[in-house]
């Protein structure tokens, strides 16, 4: 690990777990499970707390409903003790897109319009052109 590494993980918590995670997972953490996008699931040994360490960008819905329920102590056997029934009709869990170039765009919408091809504005810019 390069000394920028180093200090990146030092200071954010985004892109992956802090030392202190780090830390308090290696001495405390009893791994629990892993979902299907490679985050990993812990709690401490008297089960007083629950968390994640993300595989990847920390971002709350990238986890999975089934964990979501077992780290807000919906139930208490983690997924990969006891998985959920699933309906033939459930859609497979997808993280938020909201924000990125995959978010949902309705027919109609300026984001699904390329900006030459708009007639209803007109930019404007300093020399009067």
């Amino acid at each position: 690990m390069g000394l920028a590494e180093t200090l990146t993980r030092a200071v954010t918590w985004w892109n992956g777990q802090t030392f202190g995670t780090q830390l308090f997972t290696a001495r405390n953490g009893v791994k629990v499970g892993e979902d299907a996008q490679g985050n990993l699931f812990y709690k401490t040994a008297d089960d007083s707390r629950r968390w994640v360490i993300f595989n990847g960008e920390a971002e709350a819905s990238r986890v999975a409903p089934d964990w979501h329920g077992w780290l807000h102590r919906t139930w208490d056997e983690p997924p990969s003790d006891k998985p959920l029934a699933h309906k033939a009709w459930e859609k497979p869990h997808r993280e938020n897109l909201t924000g990125t170039d995959l978010a949902y765009a309705p027919p109609g919408s300026i984001r699904r319009i390329e900006p030459e091809d708009r007639r209803d504005y007109e930019a404007w810019s300093p020399d009067g052109s």
